[in-house]
């Protein structure tokens, strides 16, 4: 089936443009879950990979134009694209099947700066990164930019200077601190455990509510059991009780789900049956 990348919510309209699907390791998607429960839900191949889609948010307002998060990125090496079966970066090719360019985008929002989030920000001219999207402020959450830029033996490999000191350099940073509306209607709400910094992003029209849930809860399943997190999670409890929150939120306002990497449930709603909490897709 075919599933539906755009959708209206209110008076904004909402794509979803990938940059392609990467394969990663299973015990770092579920964490302590044991392979024998996590492979009910996802299929691995035979080096326990399991796809994680690359779903970027385009948000469409009035006024503006907003990106979430960009993917991996063009600057990833042969041996990378190998490890993380990614053949190439998909993001701009699927933004121009949309009518945009690079600097049609006013804003970008970074939930956090893991390379599979944040790659894009940046691309290669004359070998020398630059802003992928020349014209945009980029937004992260000032505990996120000085964790990446101040990495510790955990996180080094992950925090890459090439995706994040472009931005300042050309003065198209704008660091936030806490919960902050960006425009109208689309505000930036932290939900740390994954990282320290971490964010989701909300948007709300005309009565109705969605959220990019980015890594607080990759798949659907991440956000149904609590008790699911990834290996990659700096504080697995935080998340559990940030999950909790996001959850009686999402159910009071029937909210609209928006999954990153979920390769089968990319938009969704909770629901409550016989006392458990699931997705339904949407």
């Amino acid at each position: 089936m075919t599933q539906q990348r755009t959708r209206r919510l209110g008076n904004v309209v909402l794509h979803l443009v990938s940059d392609g699907i990467c394969w990663m390791d299973g015990g770092a998607i579920f964490g302590v879950v044991p392979k024998a429960i996590w492979q009910r839900v996802a299929e691995c191949d035979p080096q326990n990979r399991v796809p994680m889609e690359l779903n970027c948010l385009l948000i469409e307002t009035c006024d503006e134009v907003i990106l979430v998060n960009t993917g991996f990125g063009p600057k990833m090496s042969p041996k990378e694209r190998e490890i993380y079966r990614v053949p190439e970066s998909r993001l701009l090719a699927n933004l121009a099947e949309l009518g945009f360019g690079p600097e049609d985008i006013h804003i970008v929002i970074n939930t956090h700066l893991h390379p599979d989030h944040c790659g894009g920000n940046t691309t290669l001219v004359d070998g020398k990164p630059v802003p992928t999207f020349p014209k945009a402020t980029y937004v992260v959450q000032e505990q996120e930019w000085h964790d990446a830029t101040h990495p510790n033996e955990r996180t080094r490999a992950v925090y890459l200077a090439e995706n994040l000191l472009p931005l300042e350099e050309r003065q198209q940073l704008r660091l936030i601190r806490g919960e902050e509306h960006i425009v109208e209607g689309i505000r930036c709400l932290p939900t740390p455990g994954h990282t320290f910094g971490h964010q989701s992003v909300v948007i709300e029209s005309a009565g109705e509510a969605a959220i990019y849930l980015s890594d607080m809860a990759p798949w659907a399943v991440h956000l149904e059991r609590l008790a699911w997190t990834t290996a990659f999670d700096v504080q697995p409890l935080q998340t559990v009780d940030v999950k909790r929150s996001i959850r009686q939120w999402a159910l009071r306002n029937d909210a609209l789900l928006i999954f990153e990497h979920d390769p089968r449930v990319p938009w969704g709603r909770l629901r409550e049956e016989a006392g458990a909490v699931r997705v339904a897709e949407a």
